[in-house]
């Protein structure tokens, strides 16, 4: 299916929440998060390209998100480390709180995939095709990643 009016905006509203997380997660800062998600939609807006399903949408606008995060990170050198947001775009729950504060503290490599399986709900064959890598790599940085949070959560629960 072709963009139109109708269908942006309903793809605005399903997917605004999806793609904002995706690019806090790489950036860490919530005006470029805020700026990045517009381009984002703007660039869906004037997009030629038919989408053969609600899926295949929602895969490129995340792998149209992680671009414009690399090419924003290669700009700019610098990544502030917002605390996260009060007003966060999708649900967090109170106890879940800590956990996702030691995700956004994972370097990028195991962060992004870490986000994507767990929030997005991504497979690990759809996570190596959004960013590029082979299944395996996936498994390794979401196994690391894993090992890392759990040191991380350990050192804080000790502290």
């Amino acid at each position: 299916m072709k963009i139109t009016q109708d269908s942006f905006l309903e793809a605005y509203e399903k997917y605004k929440n999806t793609v904002y997380s995706v690019i806090f997660n790489y950036v860490q800062n919530i005006d470029d998060a805020n700026d990045l998600q517009q381009e984002v939609f703007i660039k869906l807006l004037n997009s030629e390209v038919d989408y053969e399903t609600e899926e295949h949408l929602k895969n490129w606008l995340i792998r149209v998100a992680i671009n414009m995060c690399k090419n924003h990170a290669r700009r700019s050198r610098y990544i502030s480390g917002d605390a996260i947001p009060e007003d966060l775009p999708y649900e967090v729950k109170e106890d879940e709180m800590d956990v996702l504060s030691n995700v956004l503290t994972l370097p990028e490599k195991y962060r992004i995939p870490i986000h994507l399986y767990y929030y997005e709900e991504y497979s690990v064959k759809e996570i190596g095709m959004l960013l590029d890598m082979p299944e395996s790599t996936v498994k390794i940085r979401l196994k690391r990643g894993r090992e890392k949070l759990k040191k991380s959560l350990l050192k804080e629960e000790l502290a």
